[in-house]
């Protein structure tokens, strides 16, 4: 009994290290610039949106908690407190990704490529979608990083990953995962 103590202990220990150099890798590429940002927008209850959903009016879609609004809040500190520089922060016009850019960035544009296309009257926009992403980031060009506000389909479609509320997931521009990081 005592070994298997002694051995979850020291594989926590590994854990806990691993987890902090991974960490500091992200940190440190991020502060390197030209990264892209994506972030899935935070903290919404409920799933896809409702039948009545209005681009033009948030009152018809889902939207963020008082969670989401304090999870938002917690990515704009992260940028700040470890003075991460962004050249331009991009947002689905879904009212929860415009309210997470809000909240933790203040400024942002928003660019209909980011859009969600979960929704079976949306499905078809994705092609579309994904190609004019590419070509945004193909001919984007700073020293600094693109943060990119979008939903789990359009992160799962061009970095083959899922993502979690509020999460960032850091990739270069020929969207190779240099890895994460979960406000929650």
């Amino acid at each position: 009994m005592f070994k298997r103590i002694i051995i979850i202990f020291f594989i926590g220990i590994l854990n806990i290290n691993n987890s902090a150099f991974s960490d500091d890798k992200i940190l440190k590429s991020l502060k390197e610039g030209k990264k892209l940002v994506f972030i899935r927008h935070a903290i919404a209850p409920g799933n896809g949106d409702p039948n009545n959903f209005d681009i033009n009016d948030c009152s018809t879609q889902r939207n963020l908690d008082e969670n989401g609004i304090e999870e938002s809040k917690k990515i704009g500190l992260f940028f700040k407190n470890n003075k991460i520089k962004i050249d331009k922060v991009l947002s689905s016009q879904w009212c929860r990704c415009k309210d997470t850019a809000k909240y933790a960035f203040k400024n942002f544009e928003t660019f209909d490529a980011l859009n969600s296309f979960y929704d079976e009257k949306f499905a078809e926009n994705e092609t579309k979608q994904i190609k004019d992403l590419k070509n945004y980031i193909k001919n984007w060009n700073s020293d600094k990083n693109l943060v990119l506000i979008t939903h789990f389909v359009v992160i799962s479609s061009i970095l083959n990953t899922g993502s979690s509320s509020g999460e960032i997931i850091i990739s270069d521009k020929n969207f190779n995962i240099i890895g994460s990081i979960d406000m929650m």
